[in-house]
């Protein structure tokens, strides 16, 4: 592949609802422009950005793949990303090495919950957007009412750029708005000019006064001209919009048919007259050696340096790290740094990467998007850079991962390949965790939803050929004692030459302080057991209140005293009176009203105002305590202290109540006692998992 110049470069990430086109899209652009000689479909597994098993499988993107198409001297490094929210740490890696978005719709489904979150990323990013409404070629396409849809949302900063053409109620053209002419598709995104009929004027002439207002809105002195009812050229119109749509104060609507490859010549052309080039956009980082800013800014003629968004760690094509050059030029002589790490890396190859296609490259430029192969110590946020000039950018920022299973190996003998396994998913994927909570006696996986923990099940058998199966996981309860009591432990055992003696009277008590386990004190007096055997009596209590006798969780706020006991000079020994005390702590703890303690946590729920009455009501359901609520960014934010184990499943809930659009977190606030069906609910269900292990 040429190697391009940063002001030759347009980064831009498709963003969108799940299914609305964007992998299609992709492809009708690598037709147009002669990169393949037949669009591929995600129906039959063959498109340049679905090649992961796992996509063609599920015919939805998993993962984003840089699709780089060249449109007449301009390289587009295509970030295509995944729609489902799952899946929404690919989305925010390519948010990282994106410049512009292109927002795709689809003309049947209108503006969904997807395409609503794509804006509020390119609002959070400052990120130029153009809207593309494709699907325009299906029989319940609707143009009008997803553009009054975009203007309801988002006011006069919406240009709709085209108006389609029906004939027979099919789609077949275009009026351009801003040139006010007809275009007629001849074959695939090829027109004719073509007289604009009746049938288009009337929407033609109300979007082209949607527009002017845009272009109005742009300047002040656009503003006067507008009021003052006098036309504006054509070279206002497109300096202002070529201005505007870079700030983010005009975002353009085009539309065509990713099917058909319709309107895709017109998206490239307004990729590359609207969308910035590298040079235009601030970057900076810190020069680790002088504690400095570095203004990178795409500028070809600083030192070297590069930010890794995004690691590709596959059995198959093995592990490749991929990464945005945010300065200077990188050739394979290029000595690489780790300022982060202080490690050195090689540079053997340069790739450039269009789906599994592996490109080599002489050099890439600053603004450019390329690949390396088997980086030993960079993951995915690391900064390559020189030792002379070490450079540091700040990490991405994912989403914190929230709904977890509990799992475990189907085979016994296979724990160490999964753990290998999930390892590698984990460079891959951010948002991915693995939490071994050995308190509770369960290992972990973290993700966003559990669609992505699906994927992440079959991953590890397709590829990895290991199998793990997830469960409910335990809820990390608590044990607790609310009266006192005094029991007397004894350990006696005659068994031929040296026997076995420990004799404890001990008390237990609430101790008022559920953060520590357990507190230990004594009142022995005349020496009826001997000060040596107190720590033995302490680690019986520390060995008891790792698992109570209730349901087998940690023992909390708990005070136990030894008050008196008897020894045996020849028979006592430490590890009887550990024993004694195990004895003691079972019968003791039993006897003084136990309970369990359930875990709290703070709960933040953002959604519009509309569904706050659902989230409240099913919050009540769930046990929870509403607290209060906020306007954020023009949304609610509800705060309520629920129990954890009632969030269990909440993801996939909250997103049918909200149709995608609600999030929410939380963090552990503290334990209150459960209430009683809900303790003998536990109990009951722990006993059977004792027996079936």
């Amino acid at each position: 592949m040429n190697v391009y110049k940063p002001e030759k470069i347009r980064n831009v990430v498709l963003l969108g609802h799940g299914s609305c086109g964007k992998t299609t899209l992709v492809e009708a652009m690598a037709y147009t422009t002669g990169l393949i000689k037949r669009q591929g479909k995600v129906e039959e597994g063959n498109t340049i950005s679905d090649y992961d098993k796992e996509e063609q499988k599920r015919l939805f993107s998993i993962s984003t793949t840089v699709v780089p198409i060249v449109y007449e001297d301009t390289k587009i490094n295509i970030l295509d990303t995944p729609g489902y929210f799952d899946f929404i740490g690919e989305v925010e890696e390519a948010l990282a090495a994106a410049d512009a978005a292109v927002i795709v719709l689809s003309a049947k489904a209108g503006v969904e919950a997807g395409a609503i979150k794509a804006w509020e990323y390119c609002e959070k990013h400052s990120l130029p957007r153009i809207f593309f409404i494709t699907e325009m070629d299906d029989d319940n396409a609707n143009y009008n009412q997803t553009v009054e849809r975009l203007i309801e949302l988002y006011g006069k900063k919406i240009a709709p750029f085209h108006v389609p053409i029906m004939e027979n109620d099919k789609f077949v053209g275009y009026a351009n708005v801003v040139k006010m002419a007809g275009r007629k598709f001849t074959t695939a995104s090829n027109y004719t000019e073509c007289d604009i009929p009746d049938s288009s004027k009337e929407n033609l002439s109300k979007y082209r006064e949607v527009l002017l207002e845009a272009v109005a809105e742009s300047s002040e002195e656009l503003m006067e001209k507008y009021f003052e009812g006098e036309e504006f050229t054509r070279e206002e119109i497109s300096q202002a919009l070529r201005n505007n749509v870079i700030d983010g104060s005009v975002v353009p609507v085009l539309i065509g048919s990713g099917v058909n490859a319709q309107g895709t010549t017109m998206l490239l052309q307004a990729i590359e007259q609207y969308f910035p080039d590298p040079t235009k956009v601030k970057f900076a980082g810190k020069n680790v050696k002088t504690d400095e800013v570095f203004e990178a800014n795409y500028d070809k003629d600083k030192p070297f340096s590069a930010r890794v968004f995004k690691t590709i760690a596959d059995p198959f094509i093995g592990k490749f790290s991929l990464f945005k050059v945010c300065s200077g030029v990188l050739k394979t002589d290029t000595p690489l740094y780790n300022a982060e790490k202080g490690t050195e890396e090689k540079v053997n190859r340069i790739y450039v990467l269009r789906g599994k296609e592996q490109m080599e490259v002489t050099e890439l430029y600053a603004g450019d998007i390329g690949a390396l192969g088997k980086l030993s110590d960079t993951v995915t946020g690391d900064t390559l850079s020189t030792k002379a000039v070490p450079i540091v950018y700040d990490r991405i920022v994912v989403s914190t991962p929230y709904t977890y299973q509990r799992f475990k190996t189907k085979n016994k003998g296979d724990d160490d390949k999964v753990s290998q396994a999930l390892q590698k998913l984990m460079e891959e994927d951010l948002t991915l965790k693995m939490v071994n909570d050995k308190e509770n006696r369960q290992t972990l996986l973290y993700g966003i939803g559990d669609q992505q923990l699906d994927v992440t099940v079959s991953k590890l058998f397709t590829k990895y050929k290991v199998e793990i199966e997830v469960m409910k996981p335990r809820v990390p309860y608590r044990e607790t004692i609310r009266k006192k009591s005094s029991v007397r432990g004894k350990h006696k055992k005659q068994s031929g030459g040296h026997g076995q003696y420990g004799d404890v009277l001990m008390e237990f008590e609430p101790s008022g302080n559920l953060e520590q386990a357990y507190v230990f004190e004594e009142r022995v007096f005349g020496g009826a057991v001997p000060r040596n055997y107190f720590p033995a009596v302490e680690k019986g209590i520390a060995e008891s209140v790792l698992k109570g006798p209730v349901a087998g969780y940690p023992v909390v706020g708990l005070k136990a005293t030894l008050v008196d006991g008897s020894y045996h000079p020849v028979d006592s020994s430490e590890m009887a009176f550990k024993t004694a005390t195990i004895l003691a702590f079972k019968q003791g703890f039993m006897e003084a009203s136990p309970v369990l303690l359930e875990p709290i946590v703070s709960l933040k729920v953002v959604v519009p105002d509309r569904f706050t009455g659902d989230i409240m009501g099913d919050l009540n359901k769930r046990r929870g305590r509403v607290l209060g609520m906020n306007p954020v960014h023009g949304k609610q934010e509800i705060i309520a202290d629920i129990p954890l184990s009632e969030l269990y499943g909440y993801s996939t809930d909250l997103r049918s109540m909200t149709g995608g659009i609600g999030e929410y977190s939380y963090e552990f606030a503290r334990y209150e006692q459960a209430p009683s069906d809900v303790q003998q609910k536990v109990i009951e269900e722990n006993a059977k998992e004792e027996e079936g292990e």
